[in-house]
């Protein structure tokens, strides 16, 4: 099938495009600096390559993801298998099929090539009413470091459903990749995408959810590997009592780029959001990338939101640089606030800790077990949070080596 060159009718119309070149060669123009104002466009060629100075892709090491800039020529990067719950794998999406495209609006070049290069989506649906027990897992594994993938995937919870599904990502591969996320009202979803990748792949995600009113998304970012991985959810809570958790994770090493940028969007009244992502680095040239923007819409009356990042810098040479961001458009809130905080070994935790007969290195395990378990103990799978736990011992030991 050749893959289409417009977005799905309904999509159009929701959001006209504006061309990005156009608007920088209009005379007196104002880049766009919210990510509420950002343009949209199925089109790869609307957007261009990136240069690096645009306001989403300048912390990016643009150069490293090129290869990423046009739609693949043969989409065999990747292979996907089920470890469990390949019974709720729907029959695939093409575009125009409904609930592909629903929610889904291209808003960067890697996006659009994602979108472009996937003729046919992965569905994975949870039918109404249905509480799932057991996740639903879903393992994306690159073939080889020159290989290239597009994807779109869709993962829809119907009304009233429960469900938790894992992507989990491993080997290695080139991997343009959209995740279309649909919580109908009333339904419990919790997402979780896992990156594991070797050194050398090259990951770009763009995450684009929305949840119904009554509904609930937790949605968790946790970068381990990969040379450039790029996740950045966008989550809108558009009905009445909506719910949206999103939580990161990520463990940088010499000369990794983990990035997420988050984007929170209050539509509907009485909503709440809770955003924590939580990052350690070591190594030289080790970076991590946060930015987290919440708009609080005019209708989202009676909303309490907030936005944290902490990042924990272990040695010379590694970088993380964070920035939240928030916008509200209405007073009539329970509450707003965003934070940052980057640093090093709190001194007196190792002096505390020292002075009770610990070693310095086993004080400085505590510290930085003590300060990422508290994302990992939030996914509620008790296989996954040991085998996370045993990921970054691991990388404590390679820092103390």
């Amino acid at each position: 099938m050749t893959a289409p060159t417009t977005a799905p009718a309904e999509a159009q119309h929701k959001n006209a495009h504006v061309d990005p070149a156009a608007q920088v060669a209009a005379t007196g123009f104002v880049p766009v600096q919210t990510r509420s104002e950002r343009p949209h466009s199925f089109e790869p060629a609307d957007f261009g390559a990136p240069t690096g100075r645009e306001v989403n892709w300048k912390h990016t090491p643009v150069a490293q993801l090129t290869s990423l800039f046009e739609v693949a020529a043969q989409n065999d990067g990747v292979e996907y298998s089920f470890p469990s719950g390949q019974g709720y794998v729907a029959t695939p999406l093409a575009v125009g099929d409904a609930p592909r495209g629903e929610v889904f609006l291209a808003e960067d070049v890697t996006a659009a090539v994602a979108w472009q290069g996937a003729p046919e989506a992965l569905h994975i649906r949870i039918p109404r009413e249905e509480e799932v027990a057991e996740p639903v897992f879903v393992t994306i594994e690159g073939v080889a470091a020159d290989r290239r993938a597009d994807a779109h995937i869709v993962i829809e919870a119907l009304e009233h459903s429960s469900a938790t599904v894992v992507l989990q990502h491993k080997g290695s591969a080139q991997y343009a990749q959209n995740v279309e996320i649909i919580a109908r009202d009333g339904s419990r979803l919790t997402v979780i995408s896992l990156q594991q990748w070797q050194d050398d792949a090259i990951h770009a995600a763009a995450h684009q959810a929305r949840v119904g009113a009554d509904a609930t998304l937790k949605h968790f970012v946790i970068s381990f590997g990969g040379g450039v991985v790029r996740v950045n959810p966008n989550v809108e809570l558009a009905g009445h009592g909506a719910e949206g958790y999103l939580y990161g994770l990520s463990y940088a090493d010499a000369g990794q780029h983990l990035e997420s940028q988050v984007y929170l969007h209050h539509k509907g009244a009485h909503t709440t959001g809770d955003v924590l992502y939580k990052g350690a680095l070591q190594g030289k040239g080790a970076h991590s990338v946060w930015i987290g923007d919440v708009l609080i819409g005019a209708n989202a009356t009676g909303t309490d939101s907030y936005e944290a990042n902490r990042n924990l810098v272990l040695t010379e040479g590694a970088r993380a640089d964070s920035i939240p961001n928030l916008e509200i458009e209405t007073g009539d809130i329970q509450g707003a606030g965003h934070a940052s905080a980057t640093g090093r070994f709190d001194d007196e935790q190792l002096f505390y800790l020292q002075a009770r007969g610990i070693t310095e290195e086993e004080a400085r395990r505590l510290v930085v077990l003590g300060f990422l378990t508290d994302v990992v103990q939030r996914l509620g799978i008790p296989a996954l949070e040991a085998e996370l736990l045993a990921a970054i011992e691991t990388e404590l030991a390679a820092v103390n080596a």
